[in-house]
């Protein structure tokens, strides 16, 4: 089990809102001891709800459990030189500043590295460290937009859309845990570290890989189609009698399957809809006619005739079925994680092995500043010195409210 694969490395965290703490906290939840590091006022991600869990969003729930959590005015003399004593005993700093802040502040990789030759930073931007675009800000929705991703989500005539999860925020944070991995193998032969440039646009393009390498091979613009796959038919929502089912039955076998299911199995030898290819580009004609039948029956009639039938479906799930879905709940892939003050929090927790893995405790989100003092202490600031940077107000400490929560998986039936 992975729960502690990362057990005595130390990553200090500069990071807020999607795609930072998303890589830190599958450290945190591998075993690595991350400290999260905050200015006074908090992170931004607090402030974006709804939903909410008291005066902090959910979504900062999600994306922070399993840290330490302290408050530093890194504008501030004393501020700046905690920062860097935890640096000075961490083997990974993570940072989504945007590109020349963390030089500015004197935090910057090359200052860093002179010191300490085996740190492995992990540079998280809108995209990347270097080029035209490098001082722009950009944030999930933005990146979705300029990376041509929006145009492929909906349908044609419909404003544009976009993934309401935001996806390319957690594919980021994703892609630079893989990036530190490797990178820490790769230390572990030479002892080098260095800096690795995570970027949302990189994530966001590779999230493309088939659509924009079909589009480089033809030149043709994908066409918005709504949930059709636009390179495999039948792969779509249809609708039933009331609501919809997901059915992907483009492999010839399965085709013909469906058909005689569907009572129409002079259809699966239809010139028009012989491959999956003529099926794309017939594709209106063919809904049209898989439609008329499939409006016949209700989707829970629907889904277990399809099963039988080896026919791959589904229906199309709210975040309700999610919670009661048996296969969720046998993977043990929704946490509960106890608070001091609000009680049970249900998040998606960590997605590998995840039934053993979620069956040990999580530690809640920090508040911010929780942790300062005792992290502080652990670095060597004795008292004195601790309740002089408050004093200066280069420091912020709470009270701690919920931190070392326990969670377990949850049972959803």
């Amino acid at each position: 089990m992975l729960r502690n694969a990362l057990d005595g490395l130390t990553v200090v965290d500069f990071t807020q809102i999607g795609a930072g703490p998303t890589c830190t906290m599958l450290m945190a939840d591998m075993g690595a001891r991350v400290i999260k590091v905050e200015s006074p006022d908090g992170e931004l991600g607090r402030g974006l709800g709804p939903g909410w869990i008291g005066e902090d969003a959910a979504l900062f729930h999600g994306f922070n459990r399993n840290k330490l959590g302290i408050s530093l005015d890194l504008k501030s003399t004393g501020g700046l030189a905690v920062a860097k004593r935890l640096i000075a005993d961490a083997d990974i700093v993570v940072e989504s500043m945007r590109p020349g802040v963390m030089s500015r502040l004197g935090l910057g990789f090359e200052a860093l590295a002179a010191r300490q030759p085996g740190l492995i930073y992990c540079s998280i931007s809108a995209y990347g460290q270097t080029g035209p675009y490098a001082d722009r800000a950009g944030v999930d929705g933005i990146v979705q937009a300029d990376s041509g991703l929006m145009s492929l989500i909906g349908l044609e005539g419909a404003e544009p859309c976009k993934v309401q999860a935001p996806i390319v925020d957690v594919m980021t944070g994703y892609v630079a845990v893989m990036a530190v991995l490797a990178k820490l193998n790769q230390r572990a032969r030479d002892g080098q570290g260095g800096q690795l440039d995570v970027n949302l646009l990189n994530s966001a393009v590779a999230l493309q890989q088939s659509s924009i390498t079909s589009f480089v091979a033809d030149r043709e613009l994908p066409v918005r189609i709504g949930s059709a796959a636009p390179y495999s038919a039948p792969n779509q929502a249809f609708e039933t009698r009331d609501g919809w089912v997901m059915i992907a039955a483009y492999m010839p076998d399965r085709w013909t399957r469906l058909c005689a299911l569907l009572g129409i199995p002079h259809i699966a030898t239809d010139p028009r809809f012989a491959t999956s290819a003529l099926r794309v580009a017939n594709r209106q004609a063919m809904v049209a006619i898989l439609t008329e039948v499939l409006k016949t029956r209700n989707t829970d009639e629907w889904l277990p005739a399809l099963r039988q039938g080896d026919i791959l479906c589904s229906s199309v799930a709210t975040y309700e079925d999610v919670l009661r879905h048996p296969q969720v709940a046998a993977n043990g892939m929704l946490a509960e994680v106890e608070h001091s003050e609000h009680g049970t929090l249900r998040m998606p927790g960590f997605p590998v092995d995840s039934a053993q893995a979620n069956a040990r405790p999580h530690r809640v989100a920090p508040s911010c500043g929780q942790d300062t003092r005792q992290v502080l202490r652990e670095v060597g600031f004795d008292e004195r010195e601790i309740d002089a940077l408050r004093q200066a107000k280069a420091i912020h400490c709470a009270d701690p409210t919920g931190g070392g929560g326990n969670s377990r998986a949850p049972n959803l039936a």
